[in-house]
């Protein structure tokens, strides 16, 4: 083969390397923006997830303190109905109690 086909058969090697090359460096960078797209797009994603998920147990532990508070009222309005029943039931016992004590008060005093 003469020396002139040589070299170009290497230049045209060559070439194709370059294109092959810059084929190669090509894909990668749409791959890597491809990738960093897609990991934007996943961590978007977990991000709305936390956030639903924060919302959800912040509601869930609304619901379950007003559930705790409701109780709480139901209980504090059945002890005071119970405590004032029990001083309706005393109310004879205690007058009967004050007038002895002011007639012992008065005899002590005559």
């Amino acid at each position: 083969m003469p020396r002139p086909e040589v070299l170009e058969r290497i230049k045209s090697a060559e070439e194709e390397a370059d294109e092959i090359v810059a084929l190669a460096a090509n894909d990668r960078d749409e791959r890597i923006a491809e990738a960093r797209e897609r990991a934007e797009e996943i961590r978007t994603k977990a991000e709305q997830e936390a956030q639903e998920l924060r919302e959800r147990r912040l509601e869930e532990a609304r619901e379950e303190i007003d559930a705790e508070c409701e109780q709480v009222l139901e209980e504090g309005e059945q002890e005071r109905e119970e405590l004032a029943e029990r001083a309706r039931e005393r109310v004879d016992e205690v007058t009967d109690h004050v007038v002895e004590l002011f007639q012992e008060d008065v005899h002590a005093q005559t």
